[in-house]
This record gives structure tokens, sequence and C-alpha cells, in this order.
């Protein structure tokens, strides 16, 4: 078995982005906001070289190249979030009972879902944004993680249980995922 002597991965950093690391945080400003993410290096090094992000590990294990991949990958869904933004477009669907949407601080409140009596609610995820127009919900955010988990926790919130799903086909869907490009 032989084992590389070193493993270095690079990410670009485009203009107008800043990318700031301190030991394990790294700290990614834009034009559309900033965002921080604190990671579990172990023997993994972070360092700034010119306008690029290097990862690197000296004879690394298994687990530890695969870290590597995650790592750089957060940091360029991080890099693509301040720049230009994540959105998911979902849909709400109904056959049996009209439900209602609205939005009450940090929470999304679905209310006569399959006509059920107490309103069903589900949590908004950091500094997301909800607009609700018509049957069509729009979560958009810089961080592609809290836009993602806002939508799940919201298709969750609306699963149909107990019921035949070919014939309840009543919730929330996603349509759509996108980077936003211009805006």
């Amino acid at each position: 078995m032989v084992l590389a002597a070193k493993i270095e991965t690079f990410v670009d950093i485009p203009e107008g982005v800043n990318v700031e690391i301190d030991r394990s945080t790294v700290k990614v400003s834009g034009p559309k906001g900033s965002t921080q993410e604190t990671f579990k290096l172990g023997p993994i090094k972070l360092e700034k070289v010119a306008n690029q992000v290097k990862i690197s590990v000296n004879f690394p294990k298994k687990m530890q190249k695969a870290m590597i991949g995650t790592i750089a990958g957060k940091i360029k869904n991080m890099i693509t979030g301040v720049s230009k933004g994540y959105e998911y477009q979902l849909q709400i669907n109904y056959a049996h009972f009209p439900m209602t949407v609205s939005v009450e601080g940090t929470k999304i409140v679905i209310k006569n879902f399959l006509g059920e009596k107490h309103p069903r609610t589900s949590k908004i995820v950091g500094n997301t944004q909800v607009k609700i127009k018509g049957q069509e919900i729009t979560i958009t955010g810089i961080n592609k993680e809290e836009v993602g988990q806002t939508a799940a926790n919201l298709v969750q919130t609306t699963k149909v249980r107990k019921k035949d799903q070919r014939v309840f086909k009543d919730g929330i869907f996603v349509t759509e995922k996108r980077v936003v490009e211009n805006e």
C-alpha cells in the first residue's frame, strides 16, 4: 500500500468576494452578505494563497481525503452564496381542502391541511427569506444548507401519512432549485 505524501486542493476566490481564515473558521463575504463556517480539521490545513484557498494534508488517511473534498465543496458553496445566492421554488397542491400558508416570524404556518383543525408549523432556518405568492413559495438565501433545510422542513411538515398517497396528493413540493444569476 502506497500513501500519498501530500494532497492539496485549491478553491478559486472570484472578484468581489473576500475570504478570511482564522484557524478552523472560514468567513466569506461578498455583495449578498457574509457567512462563516467552523470546520473540524484535525491535521488538515487551511490557508489563503493569493486569490485561492489552499486545503492540504500530509500523509492523509481515507477519511482525511474525503474531508478535503467536503471542505472544498462547502467553501465553494459559501462563495457562490455570497456572490449569487440560492433559491428554491415550491408548489402548494391541494385537492380536498384549500390550505392557507403564511409566514409568522421564524415559522411558516399551514392551516387547514387535509381539513385538520390545528395548524401545522415549519421552522425557517437561519437568515432565509420566504415569500408566498398564490400557490408558489420562494425560499432564498446565501447559505445553501439553510435554504435547503427550510424547504425540507416545509415538505416534511405536509407529508401525507396513514392515507393512500395516490388519492391524497395534497402537500407542498419542491419544483425547482437554482443559483440566482441576476437580481
